[in-house]
């Protein structure tokens, strides 16, 4: 026996010891790989100031001389010839790849860098070129709040997520917004924002459509050049992504779009190239994905062909994080940084250039990008950030930009709740509002919001009996409560119990209470996509719910109010009918809850209008053929694999449709131009949303000019409340002789504040180029001749006045 427990116990001494060293050897591995490869690569932050002939400048590389990058009275050009000049070929070479995930996970020494920062463009200490932090993202800053050593916080705004924005179809606001988001970088020592997206919402399951502005290209490209003018106003870089046809979170970096061009042209690159166009971002992400066959990271045709010689684009492209395969090739395409950066991709390009296939003019051309980037920013002039952005001002911000952007949707008389004291809050997402989706999208704000303070906030009693039900319920429940934060919520996604009420309880909250208020909630994020059932469609639970307390409350002559704090699009059609009330409060960053009261109370006159259509099912889509279905998660073990031994295609025989590879068989038929050339009946039609006022259009002018159609429109408010209108202007070809859509969205315009009888004219401009179609045959944009329909209107499916032009 002591023989066996003897062996027993080397053995188990014997694994134990096996495990500890397979581990050191994988942490040392990884250190070595992805977090710390650095070391030799370390900032100059000893750079003095010297003053020659009278001007004053930073003597980066320590020569007592000024040389011309150090001169910024001298064209970039200029200087970013000098530069290259004097870096070596390892120098360029290492400028072409990020430092690593040290500075993603806030492995910084004390003091030095900002934890947080999710990439970053490297250093070269000999020529005194700084380090230049990369951060996430398209709805507010993701840094760490906290730091070793320091007793401060570096919270940031959590502004309404992507979607809402859109929502408000008002270019002026949405780049109020970025102005904000690029102060708080400014502050925080934040060179390049990773946002906006630009990708189209081609099915509603995607599970990052929340990041996404519309279905629409020309609603996507003029909110996000209006987000990247705002943001790049303060000197701060955007990153517009994810560059192109990045659709669903399915095996996306595996993932091979199969697309006609006239699609891509059409609909998924139109965006982009509206934003290049309207406010030249700084940089360019490229996508995971493939493209017929092609990493986008690898593909010259996208990069090159189309974003530089056809769109005239200036700045840089960069991966997404661990994006593609081939180091040399995104180089070589015109990938010009890999980020964040491994050891491998460093070893990959020296080897490279070594074999010549890589070669110094393709370096030259990438490293030029980056340094033009480089001089751009602040960084290059010594500002000390102060860490102090005006956080009360940008909670300002979004508490209106997110009132702005949400939607009413049905309104029996029931808004805004005039001589109401006290609110039944039912559900549980009243009492636990959602700011924003997960994932690189997800923000470290200091607070949000509810509803319930919201309600408070804006002088409403808040129901003590449903309150405690609610708490009872919660308690009962506490496990399904634990809601993980920052990363951890894109592999363990928050799914709380719904709550349910007796009609003993739902008798009394009727009885003490003046209206309720349901609250539906959904998230999603990085990683995953949605399911149909219980995420799109309602949950038996939810559906229960609203029934029974519709008719608690309609029975004793009050009224119930569904409020959606979602980030995509959900079934509607089912139950619509059955509540007073529904107002689409998206989800509206940290102020959410007060933006929710704000509408409810009529303290603001909704004027959100929807980016996208509500349909009636979801095969309705006819995208749905063509995406998966199954849904799922980002996993700890997934991520850690993926970076370890990554992830290679599976043989041809083996590939499986829409996991693998995705057919995008509807072509441009993508939302409503798909819902109105099938004649589909819908829930809520693009571009559609009610106000506590009345809307006339008159007077409508439409001529051409110069090869532009200038559309002239007056707007009276003719109800009794303060209010704003969007005017959105389609065209149609009458007597076409190709396949096109009925009607497709060319320009919109938001009216300011009308006050009660008081009119505005507005006047919306469309280029005639704009009216094109891409004509596979001859693989270029063509005009079709003829009359067109100019359809005026407040959404796809009420449209108010109609001109016809001859082109």
């Amino acid at each position: 026996m002591k023989k066996f427990l003897k062996r027993f116990l080397i053995i188990v001494s014997s694994l134990v010891v096996l495990i500890a060293i397979i581990a050191f050897i994988g942490w040392s591995y990884i250190k070595s790989s992805f977090l710390t490869f650095e070391k030799d690569y370390a900032e100059n932050r000893t750079i003095k100031e010297l003053t020659i002939e009278g001007y004053t400048f930073l003597d980066r590389n320590g020569n007592d001389q000024l040389d011309d990058y150090e001169d910024d009275r001298k064209s970039s050009d200029v200087r970013v010839a000098d530069l290259l000049s004097q870096m070596t070929m390892e120098e360029k070479i290492h400028l072409l790849k990020g430092s690593g995930m040290a500075s993603g996970v806030g492995m910084n020494e004390p003091g030095q860098g900002i934890p947080g920062a999710v990439g970053t463009i490297v250093p070269t200490p000999r020529l005194g070129i700084p380090t230049v932090y990369l951060s996430d993202g398209p709805a507010g800053l993701r840094i760490q709040p906290t730091r070793e050593g320091e007793d401060r916080t570096y919270y940031c705004t959590a502004f309404p997520i992507a979607t809402l924005l859109a929502s408000t179809w008002n270019e002026t606001l949405v780049q109020e917004v970025g102005n904000a988001m690029g102060n708080e970088a400014l502050e925080y020592g934040i060179d390049v924002i990773l946002g906006p997206g630009a990708n189209i919402h081609r099915n509603p399951l995607c599970g990052r459509n929340f990041e996404y502005y519309s279905e629409d290209p020309v609603l996507t490209g003029n909110i996000g050049a209006a987000m990247v003018n705002g943001i790049e106003r303060n000197g701060i870089g955007t990153s517009l992504k994810h560059y192109v046809a990045n659709n669903q979170e399915t095996e996306r970096n595996l993932n091979n779009v199969i697309i006609s061009e006239r699609a891509l042209r059409e609909i998924y690159l139109k965006g982009f190239e509206i934003v290049v166009k309207k406010s030249q971002p700084w940089t360019i992400m490229s996508s995971y994905n493939k493209v017929n066959g092609t990493y986008t990271s690898e593909s010259e045709y996208l990069l090159t062909d189309v974003l530089r010689n056809d769109w005239g684009f200036e700045g840089l492209v960069m991966t997404d994080w661990f994006g593609g395969r081939n180091a040399a090739a995104q180089i070589s395409a015109g990938n010009d940084l890999l980020e964040p950066g491994t050891k491998k991709q460093w070893d990959a390009l020296l080897e490279a250039h070594e074999k010549g296939e890589l070669t110094e003019e393709t370096i030259d051309r990438s490293v030029s990008r980056i340094l033009r980037l480089v001089l751009k920013t602040k960084k290059m002039g010594n500002l000390a950030y102060g860490n102090n952005p005006n956080l009360e001002a940008h909670a300002k911000t979004t508490r209106q930009s997110a009132s702005e952007g949400m939607v009413l949707l049905k309104n029996n008389n029931s808004l805004p709740l005039l001589d109401t004291k006290n609110i039944a809050l039912l559900g549980i997402t009243s009492y636990n509002f959602i700011a924003g989706g997960t994932g690189s999208g997800d923000v470290n704000e200091a607070y949000t919001i509810s509803l319930e303070q919201g309600l408070m906030n804006a002088g409403f009693e808040i129901n003590e009996t449903a309150k405690r039900v609610y708490k009872s319920h919660r308690e009962a429940n506490q496990e399904t409560f634990q809601q993980a934060e920052g990363i951890d919520a894109m592999f363990n996604p928050y799914a709380p119990i719904e709550m349910a009420f007796t009609a003993e309880q739902l008798k009394e909250i009727v009885e003490s209470s003046d209206v309720g208020i349901l609250t539906i909630g959904r998230n999603a994020g990085e990683g995953g996509d949605r399911v149909e059932e219980d995420d799109f469609l309602l949950k038996q639970s939810e559906k229960e719910m609203i029934s029974n307390t519709a008719k608690a409350f309609q029975a004793a002559g009050k009224k119930l109010i569904v409020v959606l704090n979602i980030g995509g699009v959900i079934e509607t059609a089912s139950w619509k009918d059955i509540p007073d009330a529904i107002l689409l409060a998206w989800q509206g960053g940290q102020e959410g809850g007060n933006s929710v009261a704000d509408i409810l109370s009529g303290k603001v006159n909704p004027s959100g209008k929807l980016p996208m259509t509500f349909p009636m099912n979801l095969d309705d889509h006819a995208s749905n053929a063509n995406f998966p279905q199954e849904g799922g998660h980002l996993s700890y073990t997934d991520l850690i694999s993926g970076l370890l031994f990554g992830k290679e295609d599976r043989p041809e025989a083996e590939k499986v449709q829409n996991r693998d590879y995705t057919k995008y068989d509807e072509g441009i038929y993508v939302g409503y131009r798909h819902f109105d050339q099938a004649n589909l009946e819908v829930s809520y039609p693009f571009g559609y949303g009610l106000s506590y006022t009345d809307f006339e259009f008159s007077e409508v002018e439409v001529s051409v000019e110069d090869n532009m159609i200038t559309a002239v429109v007056r707007v009276q408010n003719t109800g009794q409340v303060a209010g704003k209108e969007v005017v959105q202007v389609y065209t149609e070809k009458l007597k076409s002789t190709i396949d096109r859509p009925i009607q497709e969205l060319k320009a919109f315009a938001k009216t300011g504040l009308l006050e009660p009888g008081a009119f505005e004219h507005l006047t919306l401009k469309i280029p005639v180029s704009e009216l094109r179609y891409w004509d596979g045959k001859s693989g270029d944009w063509a005009l079709e001749k003829g009359a067109y329909r100019v359809r005026i209107g407040t959404s796809s499916r009420d449209i108010r006045q109609m001109a016809e032009i001859v082109l």
